[in-house]
């Protein structure tokens, strides 16, 4: 209905104006708000699942290392809270395991809003890249994921599992909750993911979460 409104306005507007038409009918329909979409974000036992059901595959040795490239990017994206196009433009020259730090740039097109950010690694997101590297023996100049995207084995494994369709940016929410449900405040995981606004997306999303969170903490209080 908005993007109508927004065709609408300016055509009777002209017509208006240049006397086609006594007035603008649309001038004063009022844009209508859209509902919020519902997000989708899988369990901890559904994501553990997910991975396993997605590295077995079909049971075949040559199929299963096919598929071990797309778990592997499933797993950057939930331990890292990146967007696909920053997972799939990570270099082993981001990685700072010194200081327990990831750096995320979006490589040559740059992240959504343009700018770099680096964020703490947890532990699932460090042993996760101390085992590719092992795996790998890659130069700093090589993409840590082999592959951009892992739309066709997330989709089979979810089939299999009888699981909602995730998508890769699920997966991002995953991580979301995951640090929300741990204690991060949410102002912090705000800008883990990227975001410039100073949590009000994030508010908006995930506030429901800290509210749970602190409904169940409230019940740990003994006066």
């Amino acid at each position: 209905m908005a993007n109508e409104l927004n065709v609408l306005r300016p055509i009777f507007a002209y017509a208006a104006k240049h006397g086609l038409m006594l007035t603008n009918p649309a001038a004063d329909i009022k844009r209508r708000k859209a509902a919020p979409k519902k997000i989708t974000v899988p369990t901890r036992e559904q994501f553990r699942c997910l991975i396993e059901t997605i590295r077995e595959s079909d049971g075949r040795r040559d199929s299963q290392q096919k598929a071990k490239a797309g778990a592997d990017l499933v797993e950057l994206l939930a331990y890292s809270g990146c967007r696909i196009a920053e997972a799939g433009e990570l270099v082993w020259a981001n990685v700072d395991f010194e200081n327990n730090a990831l750096t995320i740039t979006g490589g040559v097109y740059g992240t959504k809003n343009h700018e770099q950010r680096t964020i703490p690694m947890t532990q699932a997101l460090r042993a996760l890249l101390l085992r590719l590297k092992a795996e790998q023996r890659p130069q700093m100049s090589d993409r840590i994921s082999p592959t951009r995207k892992a739309k066709t084995c997330v989709s089979t494994a979810c089939h299999r599992l009888q699981y909602p369709p995730f998508t890769h940016h699920d997966f991002r929410h995953f991580f979301a909750t995951t640090c929300i449900e741990a204690g991060v405040d949410i102002p912090t995981v705000s800008r883990w993911l990227g975001h410039k606004d100073g949590g009000a997306f994030a508010m908006r999303v995930y506030g429901h979460l800290r509210q749970e969170h602190s409904l169940s903490a409230a019940q740990k209080v003994i006066f």
